[in-house]
């Protein structure tokens, strides 16, 4: 049976190179970075198999990228449609290496593309999250006696709905550029500083400073 199925890379991207595209693309912010990863077991426990990553990216580049509506939100909805009054950004180019899915992204001048644009300008810490529908069967692995998350591959009914901003990211090697990726959703003291930071950015732009 299909559920909604969402994994996290964590996509850096430093200062210096916002402020740098900024000025070389007339204001708006485009970045580039890893979007998805295939055949490696993610801190969910996902493993994407190449082939089904690569019929839903040429999908989804055919179905939307090449007609300019790749929209993704801010934020990780629950919810297998995107909601255009979240929506922060657009995906203007995808393409492989190796077993990466490597994407180019503009940020958008809606109200959430002006907070993620922000955030990235304060070096916040974020992640690229793919959002879908499929379903996943358990694969046998020697975990060493580690007991690490079992592994889930996902299924050829796979389909690929969008690629969101968010703050958790968790698959192992993928922020787009500066960030450490985590599963902890508790807000840990030494952290502290960087949510108080991104909630500050948030209330600073919703009122207007």
């Amino acid at each position: 049976m299909k559920q909604l199925l969402v994994d996290y890379l964590p996509f850096e991207i430093t200062a210096n190179a916002v402020n740098e595209s900024i000025a070389k693309n007339s204001g708006k912010l485009i970045v580039t970075g890893i979007l998805q990863r295939a055949e490696a077991k993610n801190q969910n426990g996902r493993i994407y198999p190449k082939d089904t990553l690569v019929r839903e990216a040429k999908k989804y580049t055919d179905t939307f990228i090449k007609q300019h509506r790749a929209l993704g939100e801010l934020d990780h909805p629950e919810s297998s449609v995107v909601n255009l009054q979240n929506a922060s950004h657009n995906i203007t180019e995808m393409g492989w290496s190796g077993d990466n899915l490597i994407g180019t992204v503009e940020v958008l001048g809606t109200p959430a593309g002006n907070i993620l644009k922000e955030l990235f300008k304060a070096g916040i810490k974020l992640g690229i999250s793919s959002r879908g529908l499929g379903s996943v069967e358990t694969v046998a692995e020697d975990d060493g006696g580690k007991g690490d998350v079992p592994a889930q591959e996902v299924q050829p009914d796979f389909e690929l709905i969008a690629f969101d901003f968010v703050s958790n990211p968790s698959t192992q090697g993928a922020f787009m550029f500066p960030m450490k990726e985590s599963v902890n959703k508790e807000r840990a003291p030494e952290l502290c500083d960087v949510y108080c930071k991104t909630e500050s950015i948030i209330s600073d732009i919703i009122s207007g400073v």
